[in-house]
Formats: C-alpha cells, sequence, structure tokens
C-alpha cells in the first residue's frame, strides 16, 4: 500500500485565538504520527508553518509547493523532504491537489477560501471524489458553513454541494476522520 497524502490548506498567519496554531500543529504531528504525508503551501509563517514544522518534529513527510512570487514573502520552507516552487497560484493548487488523498482546511483567510472553493468546484463537476474536512476551531468556519446553506436555500446550488465536504471541531475530529477515510 503506497503513503497517504493529505492536503493542508490553511492561513500563512496566526490568526486571532492561539488554538488556530494550537490545532494546526496538532494536524502536522497526527499527519506523521500516522505515517501520512503533509502537502502544503511550502511557507514557513502562519499556522501554515506550524503545520510543516509539527510534522517535521514527529518524524513526517513533508511536500510543499509554493509559487515563485511568495517564496519571500511566505518565507518558502527549504529544509522539507520535497520543495516546488511553481510558476502560478493555479498550478501550486493543482500540484497540493493531485498529490493528495485528501484535503484538510484550518483556519484561514482568502487564500484558504479560494484553495477550498477550487476543490469544492471541481467536485461539483465530477473531477474528483476525495474527501474534503473542515476543521472549524472554536467555530471559526461558522459565518462559511451558514454561507454555504444559504448559497443552497437560495438556488444556486444543489443540496449536494453539502455532502463534499466534512465538518469537523478540531484536530482530534479530524485525525479521527481520515483515519476512517485513508484506511479503506
Amino acid at each position: 500500500m503506497s503513503q497517504k497524502s493529505v492536503c493542508v490548506f490553511c492561513g500563512s498567519r496566526p490568526g486571532a485565538d492561539p488554538d488556530y496554531v494550537s490545532d494546526a500543529a496538532q494536524i502536522g504531528t497526527a499527519l506523521a504520527r500516522n505515517g501520512w504525508r503533509l502537502v502544503y503551501g511550502a511557507g514557513d509563517i502562519g499556522i501554515m508553518g506550524t503545520v510543516a514544522r509539527a510534522a517535521q518534529v514527529a518524524g513526517g513527510d513533508t511536500f510543499g509547493v509554493i509559487p515563485a512570487h511568495l517564496v519571500e514573502h511566505e518565507v518558502g520552507k527549504t529544509d522539507l523532504t520535497r520543495y516546488v516552487v511553481t510558476e502560478t497560484m493555479h498550478e501550486r493548487k493543482k500540484v497540493m491537489f493531485m498529490n493528495s488523498d485528501a484535503v484538510v482546511v484550518l483556519p484561514g483567510g482568502a487564500g484558504s477560501l479560494d484553495e477550498l472553493f477550487e476543490v469544492l468546484t471541481w467536485r461539483q463537476l465530477g473531477l474528483h471524489q476525495k474527501p474534503v474536512f473542515i476543521v472549524n476551531t472554536n467555530g471559526y468556519w461558522d459565518p462559511l458553513i451558514q454561507l454555504m446553506q444559504h448559497v443552497v436555500d437560495q438556488g444556486f446550488a444543489e443540496a449536494t454541494l453539502l455532502g463534499y465536504y466534512t465538518v469537523v471541531s478540531d484536530a482530534d475530529a479530524a485525525e479521527a476522520a481520515l483515519a476512517a477515510h485513508l484506511s479503506r
């Protein structure tokens, strides 16, 4: 059986709640503990860097993908198991997604939302069946979850959209959900 990989989309900032950083560290450690490779945006700042450092400390395999124009801004983490520099943001998302078996979305900003909506759109179009887990640390994603229901209620998406992702409460719940899926 080949190694499973988990794409983690998350913020390049730490956020206002220390639990965001804590959950990020727990996710990185959990990936390594389970032998799953971390696939992420290759930055060494914010909770993005936290996930990677935790995975590395726990002995995990790390695969970072960063566009050339963000290497300096996001402090490209070149000490990863594999470090890839892409030309564009779109190429970054594609490489990350194509090299993963599941997606985890931690708290983040516009970039994390862009990444999430891209994979949900690809799912809606029938381009993949990969699971997407939204880690709703202390209710961070509650407004997004309400918005998704609103989109369906207002007739801009089928109710099936709501089944393209699973909301989990924290890092422990994310690990359990990943284990249930990746052990198949």
